[in-house]
């Protein structure tokens, strides 16, 4: 056996090590992660509208169907305030409705995008409805409640 020199030390090459991996670019399991989470975040959204939408559609379909079967002036007028109420409450809650009543509750419909209902249609709306002579305005009555439904552009 030969003996053992630092000589051979010498001769090896000098030790390089890599570089230090960069963040960028992405490795694929991270490009995976990053499109789950947003597909995840657009479905979260998309369900949240959601019952919006079907509360929308509902109303807009109860409202076709007292248009057509609701002939007389005055059962429209009770059966529309009715329906406008209702979706009002669900989709505002009872808090912000419960306490309108009048001119605050036409303001409010006309303010949420039933600019129908604005002046003395919306009065005469209420009348209507509570017993009262008016002057009948059944195509702005509809026009407005529908208007409300769809909400402010």
């Amino acid at each position: 056996m030969g003996s053992v020199t630092p000589d051979w030390l010498t001769q090896l090459a000098p030790s390089h090590a890599p570089a230090a991996p960069g963040w960028w670019p992405l490795a694929p399991g991270w490009w995976v992660l990053a499109v789950l989470l947003l597909v995840g975040i657009v479905v979260v959204w998309l369900r949240q509208r959601r019952p919006q939408v079907r509360l929308r559609r509902a109303a807009l379909r109860e409202l076709a169907r007292l248009d057509t079967s609701t002939p007389n002036d005055v059962d429209l007028a009770r059966e529309l305030t009715q329906l406008v109420r209702r979706y009002a409450v669900a989709r505002f809650g009872r808090d912000t409705v419960a306490t309108l009543s009048g001119r605050r509750w036409i303001d409010f419909v006309v303010a949420h995008g039933g600019t129908a209902w604005s002046g003395e249609v919306g009065l005469d709306l209420l009348r209507a409805a509570y017993g009262g002579t008016c002057q009948p305005a059944r195509e702005r009555w509809l026009a407005g409640a529908k208007a409300f439904f769809k909400g402010k552009k």
